[in-house]
């Protein structure tokens, strides 16, 4: 669950139009220059306005006091590519292709809101010859994503009909597998923007003036108030709506190797910012299912990648098959059902247990994190 983007209101806009002429741009980047952003908690100083299409390489640094979020966005707010959690005083590198045309850099502190935006020209030109293995594990992941949509969206209408039907048990049974393909493939339905604040957020990531809706909203009402009404049925018919809409949208999500890398790691930081806390499923406690889809969304992407992965660092994806089985090796201690998708209430792992599972995934996540510059050496 990444945060919340809403459309923005015209005083919001205004907002946003002098946020961004407090920002400096200083000058064009040249071919293989890394744009240098230094985030603050009103500010997003980015050190070129202009870049030549192909590989683009921001080097982010937080000076703010909270945590931030950068992003390239298109103009209609669409992802090009994000990093999330970058913490106050850290740093992060983040490597994009994009094309030629107009964008932002967005600098979103506390992860919330329209954010601090800095206009980016991108120029065209010849963007340097790619690997073709590199457009097969595109076209390929295109198909994974589309086909978890597809999956997905009858899973949930099971959930929905449960819920309709009144049937808190079957309802509750039916929660944790209707999240697994959008858990598996979360950053491209998170670059649309406006789908996931509908089916995806928790309580203390709403927005002002947002109502509450989607998966987490029925998980209370099942676990903690642990009643259907009028209201939760209408939620669920609600819920099967937003993702039939993201159903048809998987298939115009701009994705690229980088994009794909990215998303890998940003699957593993969704595991250790809200699935090992415990914080994704506080009601229910089925965050091992979505720790497992999204370690699986990971893995998937990098498969696709390895070919031309290996071919550029040998050693990282000698690194990454190791820590991609050691983390798998982990989870699967915890199933109740070695064939299905169940596994143990999340609220009887020890914070011993969550910390050797946190341990594993930040063992991942460094090697991971150098994926997407590697592709495209």
């Amino acid at each position: 669950m990444r945060a919340v983007r809403l459309t923005v209101t015209a005083a919001a806009t205004v907002a946003a139009l002098t946020a961004i002429t407090a920002c400096t741009a200083k000058s064009e980047a040249k071919d293989g220059d890394a744009i240098q952003v230094t985030a603050a908690d009103s500010q997003c100083d980015t050190s070129a306005k202009s870049v030549p299409a192909g590989q683009v390489t921001l080097q982010i640094e937080n000076k703010g006091s909270k945590a931030t979020e950068v992003e390239i966005l298109f103009p209609d707010d669409r992802i090009v590519s994000e990093k999330e959690n970058i913490g106050p005083g850290t740093k992060y590198t983040l490597t994009a292709e994009v094309k030629a045309g107009s964008y932002e850099i967005a600098c979103r502190p506390g992860m919330k809101g329209h954010g601090v935006r800095q206009q980016l020209t991108v120029t065209g030109g010849s963007a340097a010859k790619r690997d073709p293995k590199l457009d097969t594990a595109v076209a390929d992941y295109r198909r994974y994503a589309q086909d978890q949509a597809d999956e997905t969206v009858p899973r949930v209408e099971a959930f929905a009909k449960a819920i309709k039907d009144g049937d808190l048990e079957a309802a509750k049974k039916a929660y944790a597998t209707s999240r697994i393909g959008w858990e598996r493939t979360e950053p491209v339905a998170e670059s649309f923007g406006d789908i996931d604040p509908k089916v995806d957020v928790r309580a203390d990531g709403l927005e002002q003036g947002q109502k509450w809706t989607g998966w987490h909203r029925l998980e209370k009402a099942l676990w903690e108030d642990k009643k259907i009404g009028d209201e939760e049925k209408t939620l669920a018919d609600q819920l099967v709506t937003d993702l039939k809409d993201w159903q048809e949208r998987v298939g115009k999500a701009e994705i690229t190797p980088t994009s794909m890398a990215n998303g890998a790691k940003e699957l593993l930081d969704e595991v250790a910012t809200g699935k090992v806390t415990g914080e994704e499923d506080r009601y229910s406690h089925t965050d091992l299912v979505d720790f497992k889809g999204n370690v699986e969304g990971a893995q998937k992407a990098y498969e696709l990648l390895k070919p031309v992965a290996t071919k550029n660092d040998a050693a990282l994806t000698t690194e990454l098959d190791q820590q991609f089985s050691a983390l798998n090796t982990l989870l699967d201690k915890y199933r109740t059902d070695p064939s299905q998708y169940d596994f143990v209430s999340y609220d009887k792992v020890t914070e011993d247990q969550r910390k050797e599972l946190s341990d594993k995934v930040n063992a991942l996540a460094e090697p991971l994190s150098k994926l997407a510059a590697t592709v495209v050496k």
